[in-house]
């Protein structure tokens, strides 16, 4: 690197973005992650030791990728070579080949290729760097937004080990946003900033886990905010809100507005009115809710609210659920959204949900007695046959020995007897169970 390169790289380092200045160099600096970059985990053994095998790191924009490519970079002592998929191609590649094949049989030293946007890259150019990761020439570790166990070719998978790197969480977030203010030589502690705590909190909701977007919205605000009488920068809620383009709704997820908006989502999954059902989703996707709470909220409405009316509502919600968790947003939106409307649409009756807390009820208060003899385990039933012979008598009737499946005997306890818990609807599907019941009393 000549004089030249060396200003430029400088110049080029001043002017960069945030988010860019910031990027951790050292593992001690890297913040989030825990679950794989934690003290003693796999992956920090690795780069403590210098130990890199090839790897793959996946997961949403602004979790960490690169900048943990760099970090690897920095304490390596293997040739470190960074190509981005979308601007390189197979002559790049055979160019950084040649030189890793070089530095190895010279030197004995190892190069390790950093592959970003590896997806990017056509089943070819993948199968291109197969065989120079399989004979040690080259350390493959490839970044990716993508899942790639779909966008990787499964030879390169394979012989990868695979780190999934999650959104930031709010504690991160808030420990990215504090560095950026209070760091004078990278971040923009040079500024006298005084940043209010509602647009901190709305900054790690809104940028979902993604510190670039946090970064680039606090270095926007910082950068077109006049200083006040006391020379310092103030930066409130709004100035954030305009910096992120996304404006700020009251749902707080530990005020009374935010349970608000939840009993309002399910109630108007209770009554039916799939529009206002649509708009409370709306506004918890919006807030960054998460999506396996909504779900969740979703599964419970199917069964308490719908039940027995239609029971294909719960099979949706459940699936929605497992989808949801495996698809993760901004697509799960959509997923929620068809679970929601299917269970604010469908007939609705809580005959299950009020059954069971009356069979509870009677189960705290009153002698409920005990099981009868005949329906009790065989087991049992032949220790009390033998203990006392009067309770031979006692006969299980085997439904499926009788026409339809039905034979009148007695299930509940002695004391029970006539009590009534499960009142089936004339709604949708439980009409038929209505209409099953009122036949089976006439037999």
């Amino acid at each position: 690197m000549d004089l030249f390169d060396m200003v430029r790289e400088q110049n080029i380092k001043k002017d960069a973005p945030l988010a860019e200045r910031l990027k951790p160099q050292r593992l001690e600096d890297f913040v989030g992650q825990e679950h794989i970059l934690g003290k003693g985990k796999l992956l920090w053994r690795a780069i403590k030791a210098d130990r890199i095998t090839s790897l793959i790191l996946y997961g949403p924009p602004g979790t960490g990728k690169t900048s943990l490519a760099r970090i690897i970079a920095n304490s390596t002592k293997s040739n470190f070579v960074q190509l981005n998929a979308v601007t390189s191609g197979i002559k790049d590649l055979k160019e950084v080949v040649k030189e890793a094949e070089n530095a190895l049989g010279m030197y004995n030293k190892k190069t390790i290729l950093f592959l970003d946007e590896i997806h990017r890259f056509n089943k070819a150019q993948q199968d291109g760097l197969l065989p120079y990761v399989e004979n040690g020439t080259l350390v493959l570790i490839g970044a990716t937004t993508e899942n790639p166990f779909f966008e990787v070719n499964n030879a390169l998978i394979s012989r990868s080990m695979l780190f999934q790197l999650k959104p930031l969480d709010e504690a991160a977030m808030k420990k990215v946003i504090y560095r950026a203010i209070t760091d004078v030589e990278n971040g923009l502690g040079m500024f006298r900033i005084d940043l209010e705590d509602e647009a901190v909190d709305f900054l790690c909701s809104a940028a979902n886990g993604d510190a670039r977007k946090a970064l680039n919205a606090l270095e926007l605000a910082v950068l077109t905010t006049e200083k006040n009488e006391e020379g310092k920068i103030y930066i409130s809620l709004n100035v954030v809100e305009e910096c992120l383009q996304k404006r700020h709704i009251n749902y707080d997820k530990n005020c009374d507005a935010h349970y608000d908006v939840i009993s309002a989502f399910i109630k108007s999954m209770r009554g039916s009115d799939p529009d206002a059902t649509l708009h409370y989703l709306a506004r918890m996707l919006y807030a960054g809710e998460d999506p396996v709470f909504i779900a969740r909220r979703i599964v419970i409405a199917a069964s308490e609210d719908v039940g027995n009316a239609d029971p294909n509502a719960l099979v949706i919600a459940n699936s929605a659920a497992q989808a949801v968790k495996f698809i993760g947003m901004p697509e799960a939106r959509i997923i929620l959204a068809q679970a929601a409307v299917y269970v604010a649409t469908s007939p609705k009756s809580n005959a299950s949900y009020v059954g069971i807390n009356n069979a509870l009820k009677d189960i705290e208060n009153r002698d409920i007695g005990i099981v009868p003899m005949h329906i009790r385990d065989m087991t049992a039933r032949r220790i009390e046959n033998n203990y006392n012979p009067k309770m031979n008598n006692s006969v299980y009737l085997y439904p499926h020995d009788y026409p339809e499946g039905y034979v009148k005997q007695q299930y509940l306890p002695d004391r029970l007897v006539g009590t009534k818990y499960y009142y089936p609807k004339e709604n949708g599907y439980e009409k038929n169970i209505v209409h099953r019941l009122n036949a089976l009393k006439e037999k």
